[in-house]
């Protein structure tokens, strides 16, 4: 049976952290969680199993912390973990945990599709399906939008800064996953209960790579300050204001 294997992250949950006065980082009493952008990549492998008549399993690289993930990923609706663990995770860049995922990927084996989001929630760096593409030899696909699966042959809509493209690959491939490409659902309790008695297949980074040296580390860690600009709206009446701050809002490219 093929695998539609999806590859997640535990991150430090943003809502945990705080930015001291000197815009200092406090991370100390912050808990872990999985990637909010790689739901969406569960999420997309659970479904393509589905329409593919296959098995969807999670691969993960962590240190010991991030062991509670495996229950949190299998209530999501997958058949099996991977967990690969050891110290190197604390350290490892995007080409350390390229070349960690690429040989558990190699190791599970039978690979239909391997999904990743588009980017962690972390770092949002881009790096991991490409990555795996080129150490895997396999197509890859970013900015997946719309994932629709016909017997070994998947196809995708990309949504790309000007346009949106629509491309077709055949198994394997990796696919890269935005937030809009599905909404995650939330695990019940019989979904966390059966979790618990799911299989999980255990591998230290070390035994899948001899070299877990990065190429790039975080130096320092510093809070963003806003310089904001205070603009006030006060000429004309509530629904002219009203279109001076839309009009403003889209200048600035929030809207």
């Amino acid at each position: 049976m093929l695998n539609m294997v999806a590859c997640y992250k535990w991150v430090v949950d943003e809502a945990d952290i705080r930015i001291n006065q000197d815009l200092s980082v406090d991370m100390s009493k912050a808990q872990g969680k999985i990637s909010e952008y790689d739901k969406n990549a569960i999420e997309a492998a659970v479904q393509a199993a589905k329409a593919a008549g296959a098995r969807a399993v999670g691969l993960t690289f962590g240190n010991e912390k991030s062991k509670p993930s495996l229950k949190d990923a299998l209530s999501r609706g997958l058949e099996e973990g991977y967990w690969v663990h050891g110290d190197e995770a604390d350290t490892a860049d995007a080409v350390v945990t390229a070349k960690v995922l690429a040989e558990a990927i190699k190791r599970i084996g039978n690979i239909g599709l391997v999904f990743c989001a588009e980017g962690a929630a972390d770092t949002y760096a881009r790096q991991t399906a490409p990555r795996l593409g080129a150490l895997l030899d396999l197509p890859v696909i970013t900015s997946a939008k719309e994932i629709s699966i016909d017997g070994n042959t998947v196809t995708v809509t990309r949504k790309l800064d000007d346009c949106v493209e629509t491309v077709s690959a055949e198994f394997p491939a990796i696919i890269a996953v935005l937030p809009e490409a599905n909404v995650p659902d939330i695990p019940g309790l019989k979904a966390v209960m059966a979790a618990s008695k799911k299989p999980v297949t255990e591998w230290r980074a070390a035994d899948l790579i001899t070299d877990a040296t990065p190429l790039s580390w975080v130096t320092s860690v510093k809070g963003y300050e806003t310089n904001r600009k205070n603009i006030v709206f006060a000429e004309g009446d509530a629904a002219e204001r009203v279109k001076q701050l839309v009009a403003a809002l889209r200048k600035e490219g929030v809207l």
